[in-house]
């Protein structure tokens, strides 16, 4: 293997011929050798620093290897001329205090680079974006891929807010656009040295926050009345055409507080007749979902029983699905909104039939940390939100006391 060294400045001290390819070569720095003993080159005041070696591979690829300052960092290249410059780079590095970027890191330029490697980044240790995060990392790409990492500064973020707000998003979901923003570029910076920053971004939520553009959800509170539930219930069944179960998966939603994604997906197996419990694999969680299986009980406190709505599933139960409700959670939605409009039942949405079992479990006199072993809470703090008791509730409560 041949290992050939370059020194960068000319000295008077060493003797120089020229190569075929017309460059000037230091006779004393060519040498063929299977070991490598750093050169050292004298700088302009006379103090010794170490060189970049470059080795030509069998593969025809060259690889570079820089030791300086008591570091080293070692990349493989292509073309040597590519292999020059990110050695010099990584020199200059060093001579700054800052540790060298490998070359796949350095390669990045722009904003849509950033985003790919924050993806890339999280596939890697299993996290991939959920639907709702990656269909935001697409649209920033769209948005903002083509501007430098350096270039995306305040002015362009406010900008860009604006353009969003015109074409109708909201201050929640522009929030959430420069969440996602400051996200890939502190982890740009944190975990790959990248010399980017978020105070730009952090300027620019001050800027939007000041003009209305970006803002916290409003908490919802919106819970259906007796009279919804019943007008829907009775809907659902005197439709012959509505193939899924709308009425009892209604009155499961609300005697569980569980989401329509969880109901369409627990099965057979997750159920247990006898201890009256049910089993909800990889539930939704701030963190990771993965993994996350809670165990919850069947109760009959909310004007509905869990475990006879269950029980009358049994009738369609069938070897091809092992689901209790077999059913795609989007189609029941869609079902449940559909009623909704023909009903004239305003601003009511089936995610609110979780809010009104979670009230009714805190009508029935459970305690917050009792709640969250069927609702799933992790932060007791969040589960406040739900405790919207109806006034009239307090007479049942009050009674249920002097008994």
């Amino acid at each position: 293997m041949q290992r050939i060294i370059y020194a960068v400045e000319k000295s008077p001290l060493f003797s120089y011929y020229s190569t075929p390819n017309g460059r000037r070569v230091c006779a004393l720095l060519r040498y063929r050798t299977t070991g490598f003993a750093p050169f050292r080159r004298l700088s302009a005041h006379g103090a010794h620093t170490e060189m970049a070696s470059f080795t030509k591979l069998s593969s025809g690829s060259w690889r570079v290897q820089v030791r300086r300052k008591g570091r080293y960092v070692s990349e493989t290249f292509l073309r040597r001329e590519d292999a020059r410059r990110w050695a010099l780079e990584a020199e200059r590095q060093v001579d700054r205090g800052q540790t060298p970027t490998n070359s796949r890191i350095a390669r990045l330029k722009t904003v849509s680079d950033l985003i790919d490697l924050h993806i890339d980044d999280m596939k890697d240790v299993g996290k991939a974006p959920g639907r709702s995060k990656d269909a935001t990392l697409q649209m920033l790409k769209r948005e903002l891929g083509a501007i430098g990492m350096g270039d995306l500064d305040r002015e362009r973020l406010v900008k860009f807010a604006r353009a969003r707000a015109a074409q109708g998003a909201g201050p929640v979901t522009l929030s959430m656009d420069i969440g996602a923003i400051k996200l890939v570029f502190a982890h740009a910076a944190a975990v790959h040295g990248l010399p980017v920053t978020v105070e730009p971004i952090d300027l620019a939520r001050v800027a939007l926050k000041r003009l209305g553009l970006v803002g916290k959800s409003r908490e919802r509170d919106r819970r259906p009345t007796d009279e919804e539930l019943e007008r829907l219930i009775t809907h659902f069944d005197a439709n012959p055409r509505q193939l899924i179960p709308m009425s009892r998966i209604v009155k499961f939603a609300v005697a569980t507080a569980m989401r329509q994604e969880e109901i369409c997906r627990v099965t057979w197996e997750d159920y247990n007749e006898r201890t009256r419990m049910l089993t909800i694999r990889d539930r939704k969680d701030p963190r990771t979902k993965a993994g996350n299986d809670q165990r919850i009980p069947l109760l009959s406190v909310s004007g509905f029983d869990a475990l006879a709505l269950i029980e009358e599933q049994r009738a369609l139960r069938s070897n091809a699905d092992t689901r209790i409700f077999p059913y795609l959670h989007r189609s029941a939605g869609s079902a449940f909104t559909r009623a909704c409009q023909d009903l004239a039942i305003q601003d009511l949405h089936f995610h609110d039939l979780r809010h009104e079992g979670t009230s009714r479990l805190f009508e029935a006199g459970f305690a917050i940390e009792q709640v969250s072993l069927v609702t799933g809470h992790k932060d007791w703090k969040m589960l406040r939100r739900y405790t919207h008791l109806r006034p009239e509730a307090l007479h049942e409560l009050a009674a249920r006391r002097r008994a």
